[in-house]
Protein backbone atom coordinates (compact mmCIF):
# COMPACT_ATOMS: atom_id res chain seq x y z
CA UNK A 1 0.00 0.00 0.00
CA UNK A 2 1.29 3.44 -0.91
CA UNK A 3 1.96 6.04 1.78
CA UNK A 4 -0.65 8.77 2.14
CA UNK A 5 -0.16 12.51 2.51
CA UNK A 6 -2.55 15.31 3.39
CA UNK A 7 -1.56 18.56 1.68
CA UNK A 8 -2.97 21.66 3.38
CA UNK A 9 -2.73 25.00 1.58
CA UNK A 10 -5.25 27.72 0.77
CA UNK A 11 -3.84 28.02 -2.77
CA UNK A 12 -5.23 25.44 -5.22
CA UNK A 13 -2.20 25.97 -7.47
CA UNK A 14 0.24 25.21 -4.65
CA UNK A 15 -1.76 22.17 -3.56
CA UNK A 16 -1.71 20.92 -7.15
CA UNK A 17 2.04 21.50 -7.47
CA UNK A 18 2.87 19.69 -4.23
CA UNK A 19 0.40 16.90 -5.05
CA UNK A 20 2.05 16.29 -8.41
CA UNK A 21 5.52 16.17 -6.85
CA UNK A 22 4.49 13.59 -4.25
CA UNK A 23 2.30 11.51 -6.57
CA UNK A 24 5.36 11.10 -8.80
CA UNK A 25 7.06 9.12 -6.02
CA UNK A 26 4.03 6.99 -5.18
CA UNK A 27 2.13 8.91 -2.51
CA UNK A 28 -1.65 8.78 -2.32
CA UNK A 29 -2.65 12.43 -1.97
CA UNK A 30 -5.57 14.17 -0.31
CA UNK A 31 -5.92 17.93 -0.14
CA UNK A 32 -7.45 20.47 2.22
CA UNK A 33 -7.88 24.20 1.59
CA UNK A 34 -7.72 25.32 5.23
CA UNK A 35 -6.92 24.13 8.72
CA UNK A 36 -10.48 23.21 9.68
CA UNK A 37 -10.93 21.04 6.60
CA UNK A 38 -7.55 19.44 7.28
CA UNK A 39 -8.40 18.71 10.91
CA UNK A 40 -11.65 17.00 9.84
CA UNK A 41 -9.77 14.83 7.35
CA UNK A 42 -7.06 14.02 9.90
CA UNK A 43 -9.66 12.98 12.47
CA UNK A 44 -11.36 10.69 9.93
CA UNK A 45 -8.31 8.99 8.40
CA UNK A 46 -4.74 8.02 9.21
CA UNK A 47 -2.10 9.76 7.08
CA UNK A 48 1.59 8.92 6.82
CA UNK A 49 2.60 12.56 6.30
CA UNK A 50 1.12 16.05 6.59
CA UNK A 51 2.28 18.97 4.47
CA UNK A 52 1.02 22.20 6.06
CA UNK A 53 1.09 25.82 4.89
CA UNK A 54 1.40 28.47 7.59
CA UNK A 55 -0.65 31.45 6.42
CA UNK A 56 -4.20 30.24 5.79
CA UNK A 57 -7.65 31.62 6.51
CA UNK A 58 -9.86 30.10 9.22
CA UNK A 59 -7.04 28.26 11.02
CA UNK A 60 -3.35 29.14 10.93
CA UNK A 61 -0.98 26.29 10.06
CA UNK A 62 0.77 26.47 13.43
CA UNK A 63 -2.57 26.06 15.21
CA UNK A 64 -3.39 23.06 13.03
CA UNK A 65 -0.08 21.38 13.89
CA UNK A 66 -0.56 22.15 17.58
CA UNK A 67 -4.03 20.55 17.57
CA UNK A 68 -2.81 17.49 15.69
CA UNK A 69 0.03 17.01 18.18
CA UNK A 70 -2.41 17.30 21.08
CA UNK A 71 -4.71 14.63 19.64
CA UNK A 72 -2.50 12.20 17.69
CA UNK A 73 -5.45 9.87 17.25
CA UNK A 74 -3.69 7.62 14.78
CA UNK A 75 -0.28 7.66 16.42
CA UNK A 76 2.57 9.94 15.48
CA UNK A 77 2.42 11.52 12.01
CA UNK A 78 5.36 13.51 10.57
CA UNK A 79 4.59 17.13 9.65
CA UNK A 80 6.37 19.30 7.11
CA UNK A 81 5.55 23.00 7.38
CA UNK A 82 5.97 24.89 4.11
CA UNK A 83 5.80 28.68 4.05
CA UNK A 84 6.96 31.85 2.33
CA UNK A 85 8.08 33.08 5.76
CA UNK A 86 11.81 32.68 6.27
CA UNK A 87 12.60 34.31 9.58
CA UNK A 88 14.23 32.50 12.47
CA UNK A 89 11.10 32.99 14.58
CA UNK A 90 9.02 31.24 11.91
CA UNK A 91 11.24 28.18 12.06
CA UNK A 92 11.26 28.21 15.86
CA UNK A 93 7.47 28.47 16.07
CA UNK A 94 7.00 25.58 13.64
CA UNK A 95 9.24 23.35 15.71
CA UNK A 96 7.72 24.57 18.98
CA UNK A 97 4.23 23.41 17.91
CA UNK A 98 5.55 20.05 16.72
CA UNK A 99 6.65 20.25 13.08
CA UNK A 100 9.40 17.86 12.01
CA UNK A 101 10.69 19.95 9.12
CA UNK A 102 10.33 23.51 7.78
CA UNK A 103 10.69 24.22 4.06
CA UNK A 104 10.46 27.58 2.33
CA UNK A 105 8.31 28.28 -0.72
CA UNK A 106 8.86 27.88 -3.52
CA UNK A 107 9.95 24.40 -2.53
CA UNK A 108 12.46 22.50 -4.64
CA UNK A 109 10.66 19.37 -5.94
CA UNK A 110 13.62 17.06 -5.26
CA UNK A 111 14.00 18.45 -1.74
CA UNK A 112 10.30 17.84 -1.06
CA UNK A 113 10.48 14.30 -2.42
CA UNK A 114 13.58 13.44 -0.39
CA UNK A 115 12.12 15.00 2.76
CA UNK A 116 8.86 13.07 2.36
CA UNK A 117 10.74 9.82 1.80
CA UNK A 118 12.99 10.43 4.80
CA UNK A 119 10.13 11.22 7.18
CA UNK A 120 7.99 8.27 6.07
CA UNK A 121 10.79 5.74 5.64
CA UNK A 122 10.02 4.92 2.00
CA UNK A 123 12.74 4.27 -0.55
Amino acid sequence: MNPSVLIVDDSAAVRGFHSSILRNIGFEVEEAANGYEALEKYLAKKFDLLLVDVNMPKMHGYELVRQIREQELHGFVPVIVISTESGENDYLEAFRVGANLYLEKPVDPICLQLSAKMLTGIR
